[in-house]
């Protein structure tokens, strides 16, 4: 197994739409990137920690390759947008790749930078950061599976 970790915002859609990929064997709402131990989501939401709301998955690279998980974190939020993902807003909801090795950080450049000569976000500045892995927190339990849990739909935004 192998693990790639995301943020693009809520926690809860990024989960979602991971959760439906062959090869994905879990994923785990939770925050990385801050200065501190341990923090509460209130502590993330209130902005003051420095940690993204993330989600780290665990995939079977025999199934699905960290290209294809790339390709869909890219695809399933705005790159654009510093510190806000809809109606989101503040340093957790950044948009962040955090690589677990050299590979995985040479495949995120290399996507980000396929994704600026695409020209699909006109000359607007992708501002996802590419940076190593930190320390995860999984988020508290009942963020886990949050949508399925309360019978929701994807909380996914549109662009």
């Amino acid at each position: 197994m192998a693990y790639a970790t995301f943020g693009a915002g809520c926690f809860w859609g990024v989960e979602y739409f991971f959760k439906q990929v062959d090869g994905v064997t879990d994923c785990t709402c939770g925050y990385m990137g801050g200065n501190d131990q341990y923090s509460s989501y209130i502590d993330v939401k209130a902005g003051n920690t420095g940690h993204a709301e993330v989600v780290q998955i665990e995939f079977d690279p025999s199934k699905v390759c960290y290209e294809t998980l790339l390709d869909i974190f890219w695809q399933n939020h705005n790159p654009t947008t510093l510190n806000q993902q809809g109606e989101d807003k503040g340093n957790q909801y950044r948009s962040c790749v955090f690589f677990h090795n050299t590979q995985q950080r040479n495949q995120a450049e290399k996507a980000k930078l396929a994704l600026i000569k695409s020209s699909k976000w006109g000359d607007k500045k992708i501002v996802t950061e590419i940076v190593p892995t930190q320390q995860f927190h999984e988020a508290e339990i009942y963020h886990q599976d949050y949508l399925a849990k309360n019978n929701l739909p994807s909380c996914h935004i549109s662009f």
